[in-house]
């Protein structure tokens, strides 16, 4: 295989004004951020937040004309804190955070409580049969192809916005628990 060579260019000296300016904003940037402790701050700055520690990968909500329909994907939490998800809210629909669970010996939907805790370092899934997002109430229907904006509520009152792409689906018909006042539609839905 035969290299193809590269023109290159010989760099130009920088100024010394330019260098010296440079340097001076380098040094400005570090003595901003010393000493956050001494200046009656008690957590560095640099310090991510939790909002911004909390990914969500792969989202996506299950096709449906009205009624109810449920949102999945990866939440990915890259802090050294665990992060719970305690609410959600969409354009389209109430939403709840629910789970699978057993109940008389059968698998029932129910709202999760204390909501979604995501480990430091650590993720947790949202799929059908287990653990999801449920929009309660559609206010129109979500067709395939569709975007489907989500935004979840932390414990400590921060949000996590993701758009979730709608995709047919016809597994997990799961039951509500009775007393949980939610009846399932008539064409079922991905819990």
């Amino acid at each position: 295989m035969a290299r193809i060579p590269v023109p290159t260019r010989r760099p130009r000296p920088a100024s010394r004004l330019g260098t010296g300016i440079a340097v001076l904003a380098l040094l400005a940037v570090a003595a901003c951020g010393t000493d956050d402790a001494a200046a009656g701050d008690p957590e560095p700055s640099a310090t991510p937040t939790a909002a911004a520690a909390l990914a969500v990968r792969d989202p996506w909500v299950k096709v449906a004309d009205s009624g109810m329909t449920s949102a999945f994907a990866t939440l990915v939490n890259e802090s050294a804190a665990p992060v719970t998800v305690t609410g959600g809210t969409s354009p389209v629909s109430p939403v709840e955070l629910h789970e699978m669970a057993m109940q008389n010996g059968e698998m029932v939907m129910r709202a999760k409580p204390g909501g979604f805790t995501v480990p430091a370092g650590g993720s947790h899934v949202l799929e059908p049969g287990g653990d999801h997002l449920m929009l309660m109430a559609l206010g129109q229907p979500v067709r395939a192809g569709d975007e489907v904006d989500i935004t979840l509520t932390l414990a400590d009152g921060r949000t996590v916005a993701f758009t979730a792409l709608a995709k047919p689906f016809a597994g997990a018909q799961e039951s509500y628990d009775p007393g949980h006042g939610g009846t399932p539609s008539p064409s079922g839905h991905a819990g």
